[in-house]
């Protein structure tokens, strides 16, 4: 009876199955712009159609002759292939070549709660992991626990991750990618 005891107690400390590789790589597809995104907008020999522009917070950039197009959300590939369309309705197609490039990315935030040194709002200029976004918090206290978790999406959903684990390179699947919008938390 008392060699179970370690075992139970062994027990209780693991976490619960959860399949990592269902989650998303933001990573593996092209960056979806967002609100404060820096565009520029290229048109080829043709300066008074280009801009340099942001996203507003509604998602909307405005251009010159074609006025509004949704940004956020989508692709510079998507934009590319509107943008080239509704210049058609003005411009020559053997002049219209279009550009469009994320300059800087200012839309990529996280958000770190609970028990770390800085908890608060984060933004990243490139994709960061969660133990990444742990220490830009500072990382755990001396209260935090071991097992923290994401919550993502909407409908909102818990994703356990041993902290410990994925710092050690244990279980490296949980040290998932932070997708814009996460909240890290470290009870």
């Amino acid at each position: 009876m008392v060699a179970a005891i370690p075992t139970l107690a062994a027990g209780c400390r693991s976490m619960p199955a959860y399949d990592y590789k269902s989650e998303p790589d933001p990573r593996a597809s092209e960056f979806k712009i967002g609100p404060l995104d820096h565009l520029s907008i290229v048109v080829w020999k043709n300066k008074d159609l280009s801009a340099d522009v942001v996203v507003r917070p509604d998602g909307i950039i405005t251009l010159p002759l074609i006025g509004d197009v949704q940004a956020a959300g989508r692709t510079a590939t998507e934009m590319q292939q509107e943008v080239t369309q509704r210049y058609l309705e003005f411009v020559r197609n053997e002049e219209i070549v279009v550009s469009i490039a994320i300059a800087q990315v200012n839309s990529y935030y996280f958000t770190v709660s609970g028990n770390v040194e800085r908890a608060g709002l984060y933004t990243s200029k490139s994709y960061v992991s969660t133990v990444e976004a742990v220490a830009m918090a500072g990382g755990p206290n001396k209260y935090a626990a071991d097992s923290i978790y994401i919550v993502r999406g909407h409908p909102a959903r818990r994703i356990p991750i041993d902290l410990s684990s994925a710092t050690s390179g244990e279980h490296p699947e949980q040290n998932l990618t932070v997708i814009r919008g996460d909240v890290i938390v470290v009870p």
